[in-house]
């Protein structure tokens, strides 16, 4: 019943199973896109999910435009039974969401840290990377001020640099001795907050969000559903309930077509755009009606019935290189009726 394939050791260098939940009708559209932008493999869809096999890390997953939000798949499997079944047995089933296989849990979670852990290294990398500049910037100028000092040394007597050079030569010395010990000290507290950080991801703080549909909401309401895997879970893993700001979110659907469990990789849904800041069309389906129109670069866009311009939005994001333009009612009129009164 499990959906991730593999042990705890096939990690994401293997790929790992995701799903994406999308608007009525953006499957198709979610499905081509994970293909094109993901390479991704053993695509399938249900009603409202796309599931999908990929390598991807989190900044080629933030790129996905046709999907709502994104999730890590812990569990795929058939609906619950409920209407012969008392409400105990129901329970003790959805408890072996998490009894049966806690392999696939634990998989997903190492999956999930490494997705994370290789996200903030990137960001390191590039914090790195744009600290040399500044450094040589700084080193420029050290130089251009040495060489002044160097001259007027030598227009200064040959005592007096000796002297300088002795005051300098101690000075160097006392502060190799500051920087050692400080680099010491830096190296404990580094130390010590390594600990700390191991000791943190021991202490794993979860929450669980559901949601019921079909006949299994006629029977049981979100809250009841969640308070039984939140138990299961802290009795199986050990792992520390926490509703207001948890380390790890649990998603659970349950249905009359399946039942699904996955972790959130984003807090945010990928639905919501930085750069529209009015609300307007649903930019999952603005930039599914851009991609109809096959933009190529160098095209002009034209939307004469714009209104807060979602489309024109997300066709310029995605095809930097296109023109797009929001005001054509005003040329396309006075053409229209050029024709007519040429005609």
């Amino acid at each position: 019943m499990a959906a991730v394939p593999g042990g705890r050791r096939s990690g994401l260098a293997a790929g790992a199973r995701f799903f994406c939940t999308a608007g009525r009708g953006l499957e198709p559209f979610l499905m081509r896109e994970v293909r094109s932008r993901l390479a991704a493999t053993q695509v399938e869809y249900i009603s409202g999910k796309v599931f999908f096999t990929t390598c991807s890390d989190l900044n080629m997953l933030k790129k996905l435009k046709s999907a709502e939000r994104l999730f890590l798949l812990i569990k795929k499997q058939l609906p619950f039974n409920v209407s012969s079944v008392s409400k105990g047995k129901i329970f003790n089933e959805m408890q072996r969401l998490t009894n049966d296989d806690p392999e696939s849990w634990l998989n997903a979670i190492s999956i999930w840290k490494n997705l994370l852990e290789l996200d903030a290294k990137k960001v390191k990398l590039s914090q790195k990377n744009a600290n040399p500049l500044k450094r040589k910037v700084g080193e420029n100028d050290i130089i251009a001020k040495k060489l002044k000092t160097e001259r007027m040394q030598e227009i200064q007597e040959k005592k007096e640099c000796q002297l300088e050079k002795q005051i300098e030569e101690e000075t160097l010395e006392q502060g190799n001795f500051t920087t050692k010990r400080d680099k010491s000290q830096e190296e404990l507290q580094n130390g010590g907050a390594e600990a700390v950080d191991t000791h943190n991801q021991n202490d794993l703080t979860f929450r669980v969000s559901c949601r019921c549909s079909g006949a299994i909401a006629k029977t049981f309401t979100a809250q009841e559903v969640g308070r039984v895997i939140g138990i299961a879970l802290m009795k199986q893993f050990g792992w520390k309930a926490d509703l207001r700001n948890p380390n790890l979110e649990i998603f659970i659907h349950l249905s009359d077509i399946y039942s699904v469990v996955g972790i959130p990789v984003f807090r945010v849904p990928l639905a919501s755009r930085a750069y529209i800041k009015t609300a307007g069309l649903r930019s999952t389906v603005a930039w599914a009606m851009a991609s109809l129109a096959e933009i190529k670069a160098g095209a002009v866009v034209l939307d004469p019935m714009c209104g807060l311009g979602t489309i024109l939005l997300e066709a310029a994001k995605e095809w930097p290189n296109c023109h797009c333009l929001q005001k054509v009612s005003i040329l396309l009129f006075p053409i229209f009726h050029l024709g007519k009164s040429l005609s």
